[in-house]
């Protein structure tokens, strides 16, 4: 994500740094270069200006002049005025009547009616009890898309293939009331680009809904063109907030950067996978961290905590105490792991990793080959790894579809992090769940 943008900002950065002093002159080579890549992340222009203009104006005042370190001091008015592009502060759902109705509105191929499925998870894993409707009739495998959806999350979906949208729209109310549904999630038709007979379309859906949210959702692929299309729908319909999408892709960061301040309607949610987990409340704090090469690490515990329990991370303390800590344990936390998603993903989320994952090649495929290996082993190996030799570890090794070097290099690193958490904990009684994720994430 933003890849390109963030090593422009890591070197723009670096040069700051590395000057005791600062002059209007190199704080205005390096606003020229902020621009550059700003441009390059097809940013739209307006919004360029106006970021540029609001930080050289803080830049040369008497705070950075007088600053110890103005560099940093530089670099922390560029994070503010960042985040104050991208929102500010993180705005979630209305809290609207109950049930609350949620109109899904976007453009064909935007990941609209997925992204209503990713909504419905994300709802449903707070408590709330989604409605899913399948209000685009426009597309002929819409319908079946959402229904395969709900079926995957365990979420009702109200379709009517015979119907019009502004009735099937208005129905939902009545249905979601009937079954206990607290929250009504209605997907909307999309077309190729912005027209009248769509807009009519949504209109009518609209006003039959009386949605308390509409959002629009973005491919943020699309750069400035996801600007544009932000526009044609801010003219005709009523948006309370945008969806990102694909921002896990090659997205430049052009239409995160740009579409709030453009059209002044607040980003909700970003999508950032292909899994129906992987939508996520959008932080303009923590995008704009990410964005500059400064990690996230809030977003890392949080996506840690779905994954660790906490008691089981005191059963690992005290295995650990006690010297019980087995592969079977190892496995469980590359396991958990995985299930944070891809790896790559995981470490660019903390502070400074940004060189370290150009030049260090992550694959996940490592992590299948740990849980090959282990899964190869028999209970009483994992159990005790002193018993395996070298025809065990030709076994496994052929199990697993791995190389008896492989095995070896598994144990030992097994060996050296059984040692290194052992040490962690000893002494210190049982760690808390973050000092158990430290150690992990440094194993």
């Amino acid at each position: 994500m933003f890849d390109t943008l963030t090593q422009r900002f890591e070197a723009v950065f670096a040069g700051l740094r590395g000057k005791g002093k600062l002059s209007e002159k190199d704080i205005d080579e390096a606003l020229r270069q902020v621009r550059i890549a700003l441009l390059e992340a097809d940013v739209n222009l307006g919004v360029v200006k106006a970021f540029l203009t609001r930080i050289r104006e803080r830049a040369v005042g008497e705070d950075v002049s007088k600053s110890i370190t103005p560099g940093q001091q530089v670099i922390k008015i560029v994070h503010e005025e960042l985040v104050e592009t991208l929102g500010s502060q993180t705005v979630g759902l209305e809290k609207g009547p109950v049930p609350l109705t949620i109109l899904m509105v976007g453009l064909q191929g935007s990941g609209k009616t997925t992204t209503a499925g990713k909504l419905a998870k994300l709802l449903t894993d707070r408590g709330k009890k989604p409605l899913l409707v399948a209000a685009d009739l426009q597309r002929p495998a819409a319908v079946d898309q959402l229904e395969t959806l709900g079926h995957q999350i365990g979420v009702p979906v109200l379709a009517d293939r015979t119907s019009k949208p502004p009735k099937l729209a208005k129905s939902a109310r009545k249905e979601a009331v009937r079954s206990g549904r607290d929250v009504i999630i209605i997907d909307t038709a999309g077309r190729l680009q912005i027209d009248e007979g769509l807009m009519k379309e949504l209109a009518a859906v609209e006003k039959a809904a009386d949605p308390a949210e509409v959002l629009l959702v973005v491919d943020a692929m699309t750069g400035q063109d996801a600007v544009n299309v932000a526009r044609g729908f801010q003219e005709r319909i009523d948006l309370t907030g945008v969806i990102l999408t694909k921002l896990d892709g090659d997205a430049r960061g052009g239409a995160a950067i740009s579409v709030r301040e453009v059209t002044g309607a607040p980003v909700k949610f970003a999508g950032v996978g292909e899994r129906l987990d992987d939508l996520e409340p959008f932080h303009p704090e923590r995008m704009a961290s990410r964005i500059l090469g400064m990690g996230d690490v809030l977003t890392l515990i949080e996506k840690a905590e779905t994954v660790f329990d906490e008691q089981e991370a005191e059963l690992t303390a005290r295995k650990l105490e006690k010297g019980d800590f087995t592969l079977d344990d190892f496995l469980g936390q590359f396991q958990a792991i995985k299930s944070m998603g891809p790896l790559k993903d995981i470490l660019a989320m903390l502070p400074g990793s940004g060189s370290l994952l150009r030049e260090v090649d992550i694959d996940d495929r490592d992590l299948r080959r740990v849980e090959a290996i282990i899964q190869s082993m028999t209970p009483e190996e994992r159990g005790n790894p002193r018993l395996i030799g070298g025809s065990r570890k030709r076994r496994i090794a052929s199990g697993s579809g791995t190389s008896p070097q492989d095995v070896n290099r598994l144990l030992k690193q097994f060996a050296e992090a059984k040692k290194m958490m052992k040490t962690l904990a000893g002494g210190k009684g049982v760690p808390s769940l973050d000092g158990l994720l430290g150690s992990r994430s440094r194993r």
